[in-house]
């Protein structure tokens, strides 16, 4: 079985997040931005507040929370300032995913980041600077797993394939790779031309073959407003897009995504977040 849940905003603090989602949402994950997604300085949580998020994810039976990075993170810049700054909230973003890892260290803990935006360079120097950075940022003992993201290929985003994410992988150093993993999310493969609709079996064992499966630890769930292989990236509310209700169906209810969060990116106020909250939670019970 999977959780279920949308993005969050931290503005009420960390433990109105979790009311809102078992209160409002009726869901059991969420995502959440540790700072303003177009980048910014970050507001370190107090700790009852962390403590009292952590009561409530634990009440209410919640599957693990992804953090995500900024959009305005580079690590691949070809500027090197960039990188830097990438370099820098990614370090300090990771401190603060391990203040809430100590919180609950028997469950998992995810932060997702887009690997970048070669910006240029070409996809082979993209892959090797973005592993370079997380050679630098990540610890062996650390409880935070960090997940790539599958990209759509918009522009010079690296992460497009699935072997492009394999070569970020095989470039980090063995110990911290095991602090690794990825986040599969509908829309961007879809765009970047894996065939979801048709073919989930064979975009699932392509993924198996170069990554594994065991890898994928968190799926963001949504609709396409464009055909298959745009490389375009614009997300739509469940069944109001190119990928379809049916088709999503099957990817919540496909034996091989059992027991991931999985976490809604869709356009959508409160009540569209209720909506296919409740509906995601009505194909997991069929």
């Amino acid at each position: 079985m999977i959780t279920i849940g949308s993005h969050l905003s931290v503005s009420a603090g960390y433990a109105a997040m979790a009311e809102k989602m078992a209160g409002d949402y009726k869901g059991n994950t969420y995502a959440f931005f540790l700072r303003n997604p177009r980048g910014g300085k970050m507001k370190a949580p107090e700790e009852a507040d962390l403590e009292r998020m952590q009561e409530i994810r634990r009440a209410n039976a919640f599957g693990p929370m992804v953090a995500h990075a900024p959009y305005t993170m580079n690590p691949c810049s070809a500027r090197e300032d960039i990188r830097d700054l990438a370099r820098q909230m990614m370090a300090e973003d990771l401190a603060q995913m391990e203040r809430m890892a100590a919180l609950s260290p028997e469950e998992p803990i995810y932060y997702n980041f887009h690997p970048g935006s070669h910006t240029g360079q070409g996809a082979e120097t993209g892959i090797q600077e973005t592993a370079e950075i997380l050679n630098r940022v990540l610890d062996p003992d650390q409880k935070t797993t960090v997940l790539l993201e599958t990209m759509a290929g918009k522009g010079s985003e690296i992460g497009r394939s699935f072997e492009e994410l394999r070569g970020i992988l095989d470039l980090v150093e063995r110990k911290k790779a095991e602090h690794l993993g990825v986040c599969l999310d509908t829309c961007h493969i879809w765009d970047g031309g894996y065939d979801i609709k048709d073919d989930l079996d064979g975009v699932l064992k392509a993924f198996d073959a170069v990554i594994g499966l065991s890898h994928l630890k968190a799926v963001h769930l949504n609709d396409s407003k464009n055909p298959r292989g745009a490389a375009k990236d614009r997300h739509e509310k469940l069944g109001e897009g190119e990928i379809g209700l049916e088709a999503l169906r099957h990817v919540v209810q496909h034996p091989a995504l059992q027991g991931r969060p999985f976490i809604l990116e869709t356009p959508n106020d409160d009540a569209g977040y209720r909506k296919e909250i409740a509906l995601v939670k009505s194909w997991i019970r069929e």
